[in-house]
């Protein structure tokens, strides 16, 4: 977090320094991964020949995994992580995983409050977990133009991760949800800068 460069891969392609240096000589040049012999004359227009061992070429696609945390008193916030992992998972090799930060009110005080049971479905994060993330989503509801307590809570968690710069250099983003049009969701994401760009 904080030296973001996306969480998406470019789909243009830069070209390496070999494949410039032949653009300004005039030639070809033959990229081969298995570090194959190249057999080719720069004098004669021939197509080189390759020799590949067909026993090392193995084929792998590379998933980037976005983490999505979330905390939801009511399910709003809840709603939103999964249109947001719909979204992202709709984009080629990346898959979102939707966790739930943990809940700090007691049973019987959420029951007071009508809040309704926590879905079994979407697990519980820890901390340490966020560093297996190739790029993070927060979520969370506004309370008085903060994050939820929980999330902070969970965000306070994370000092041996700040300490060893763990997650430096990961994408991340967050969406907040409020109960009223202007209830302070500009301030809460203006705050949260704090805690994705610290160093």
């Amino acid at each position: 977090m904080g030296k973001g460069g996306g969480c998406v891969p470019s789909k243009k392609k830069h070209p390496s320094s070999a494949e410039e240096a032949a653009r300004h000589r005039g030639s070809t040049t033959t990229t081969i991964t298995n570090n194959a012999p190249i057999v080719a004359d720069e004098e004669i227009n021939e197509t080189p020949s390759v020799t590949v061992d067909s026993t090392n070429t193995q084929s792998v696609t590379a998933t980037l995994k976005i983490f999505i945390v979330f905390y939801s008193m009511y399910g709003h916030v809840e709603k939103l992580a999964k249109r947001m992992k719909k979204g992202v998972d709709g984009v080629q090799g990346v898959e979102a995983v939707i966790y739930r930060v943990p809940e700090t009110l007691p049973a019987d005080v959420l029951e007071n409050m009508k809040a309704p049971p926590k879905d079994p479905e979407v697990p519980e994060i820890q901390a340490a977990e966020l560093a297996e993330a190739d790029g993070l989503l927060f979520g969370f509801p506004t309370r008085y133009g903060c994050m939820a307590a929980q999330m902070k809570a969970f965000f306070d968690s994370t000092g041996q991760l700040w300490k060893e710069q763990t997650l430096a250099g990961k994408p991340a983003g967050f969406f907040v949800s409020t109960g009223t049009q202007g209830g302070g969701q500009e301030t809460t994401a203006w705050l949260l800068m704090n805690h994705v760009i610290a160093s």
